[in-house]
């Protein structure tokens, strides 16, 4: 083989020399880079991370006690798993440096949390401390998981939790960036917070703020669940304040927006425990916050029972001024009420009522809702639902303020009158709240003269009997004077008079009990009765034959004695 020439030699030489060149720049930046990457703040957020590098040693004492739990394992706990040798190897496991030993603590409670349903003892709750507070991050999903477990199932007394130190590890997990622990540990605070005195403890160990901060998460189990705590912390007056002052309102007011209808409920009822506080309705609808009233509005529409519900709910919480009914009115709220009065759902059709009742108690919105559309869902309300005495107590309430307008004729042409006969009929005698309401209803209804023709139009022998009959018990002494008053008005009319002849007896014997009461209403109610039925020769007859004459002299008698009483007063502070 020849040799080179001295032109070749030089440009080999120039190939090597540029070759090492390259490979020392190449070197020198393969080093630079992962100094920086391990000069790098990510890899220091997460000590899970660190711990692929730092293998902790194990000890002896770990590694014994690591053999006989795998043994009693294996045994497939033939003997309790809650016993004394095991609590000593979960101690031993869970405080260990090693997370393989961590994780094979917090995979037995998972165990047990998913398949035993017996209380937990007080001393099985002493890992979980470790186990809450390891930098593993399956040992935190799993402790966490388990603990959430055991609660959900009452095998673990929520104070006590509290009361062992572990409300701190789970409040601290609430800041975890894994979603995964971010749900247990909300679940956790949410199971603890239905005590007042663990919402205290959550409360002083702000934990509101990062649960606040997670309602706003883009995990909806985790959202869910945060917004459940917040739900349950509500429900302290106390914590209601702590609450506001770190923002929740605004916070549960853009929920209720949420496309998760769990979310809605939660954040819906969570106002709602607020709004029953009135010292904070300024701070919910104060000058700029319309946003919440149209928003809760909206939310009646919801095909969603329990968010509909629930607005309901937070809408009537809020309705204590005049001009807050007032607002809610001009916003159209009427149609969609009208709507969940004919729900198949007995929450919903009990909320709505409940609001309505409240808004027709301000004269300025009696007109408006005194309407054929609202007036006719009433009425098919009560033939629907005439035992259900929430239902029917609120409706009396509601027309009976409806009476009051100056469109009370359209309640009269409505299906509400023949809707209150027949509720009356069907209520018996342990609903007397819905009773009362009704008789007090169509007392005031019978007032009006033409009211009075469409109730004598719908009268029959059991209706009549049985206001005869409510008219005179004597247990309800408010309901017997409404149901005399409705019998008073309608004795001018010759059906009315024909169907109490029937009940001449029972009559006198109510009137009796009328014109010897103590209050001036029920005798002047007897005596006017009194003088209406004896304009019938048959119900003449019977009170002479009574000693109605006798009670009525009596009564007389005393009424002088009492003006000449008066007289005597009178005629002495003048003097």
């Amino acid at each position: 083989m020849g040799q080179l020439c001295g032109r070749c030699m030089q440009l080999l030489r120039d190939f090597v020399a540029f070759v090492q060149r390259m490979s020392s720049n190449l070197v020198h930046g393969i080093k630079e880079c992962f100094i920086l990457i391990s000069e790098c703040s990510c890899l220091k957020q997460h000590s899970s991370k660190a711990r692929q590098l730092y293998k902790p040693i194990l000890q002896p004492h770990e590694r014994v006690t690591a053999q006989e739990f795998l043994q009693h394992i294996e045994r497939g706990f033939e003997i309790s798993p809650l016993g004394k040798d095991p609590l000593e190897a979960l101690r031993t496991l869970a405080f260990s440096e090693n997370p393989g030993l961590q994780q094979s603590a917090a995979l037995y409670y998972l165990h047990m949390s998913q398949h035993m349903n017996i209380p937990l003892p007080v001393e099985h709750l002493e890992p979980f401390y470790a186990l809450l507070r390891s930098a593993d991050l399956e040992v935190q999903q799993m402790s966490s998981l388990s603990l959430v477990n055991f609660l959900l199932e009452g095998n673990v007394d929520k104070e006590l939790v509290v009361q062992m130190g572990l409300l701190e590890p789970i409040l601290d997990l609430l800041e975890s960036e894994d979603p995964t622990v971010q749900c247990n540990s909300c679940a956790c605070t949410m199971t603890l917070a239905v005590s007042e005195s663990n919402r205290e403890a959550i409360g002083a160990a702000r934990g509101v703020t990062p649960l606040l901060s997670l309602a706003n998460s883009y995990d909806p189990r985790v959202q869910q669940n945060a917004v459940g705590a917040i739900l349950n912390l509500t429900q302290s007056e106390k914590i209601q304040q702590v609450l506001c002052k770190e923002g929740a309102l605004p916070v549960l007011a853009l929920l209720l927006e949420s496309p998760d209808s769990e979310v809605q409920y939660y954040s819906c009822a969570a106002l709602s425990n607020v709004a029953a506080n009135v010292q904070h309705h300024e701070a919910m609808l104060g000058p700029g916050n319309g946003f919440l009233l149209q928003t809760l509005i909206s939310l009646l529409s919801s095909s969603v029972d329990k968010v509909s519900s629930q607005a309901c709910v937070c809408l009537r919480n809020l309705a204590t001024s005049a001009d807050i009914q007032a607002e809610m009115v001009a916003e159209d709220v009427l149609p969609k009420l009208c709507s969940l009065l004919a729900s198949g759902s007995e929450d919903v059709r009990r909320a709505s009522i409940a609001l309505l009742w409240i808004l027709s108690q301000h004269p300025h919105n009696q007109d408006t809702l005194t309407c054929a559309e609202l007036l006719q869902s009433l009425g098919m309300l009560l033939s629907a639902h005439k035992t259900d005495p929430v239902i029917v107590g609120h409706t009396a309430c509601v027309i009976k303020n409806l009476s009051l307008s100056k469109n009370r004729q359209r309640i009269i042409e409505s299906p509400c009158i023949e809707g209150l006969l027949q509720t009356m009929l069907s209520t018996n005698n342990t609903q007397e709240d819905s009773l009362h309401y009704v008789t007090s209803c169509l007392a005031e209804l019978s007032k009006q003269e033409e009211a009075v023709l469409h109730m004598v139009q719908r009268m029959d022998k059991p209706l009549t009997k049985c206001l005869v009959r409510l008219a005179g018990q004597l247990e309800h002494t408010e309901t017997s004077f409404q149901a005399a008053s409705i019998i008073q008005h309608m004795t001018g009319h010759e059906k009315m008079m024909l169907l109490l002849k029937r009940h001449i007896g029972e009559i006198q014997a109510y009137l009796k009990n009328f014109l010897t009461h103590q209050e001036i209403r029920f005798q002047q109610l007897g005596i006017s009765t009194f003088c209406r039925l004896r304009e019938d020769p048959e119900f003449s007859q019977a009170f002479r034959k009574s000693q109605m004459a006798k009670l009525l002299e009596q009564v007389r008698q005393q009424t002088e004695e009492t003006q000449e009483l008066l007289r005597a007063a009178i005629c002495h502070k003048d003097s």
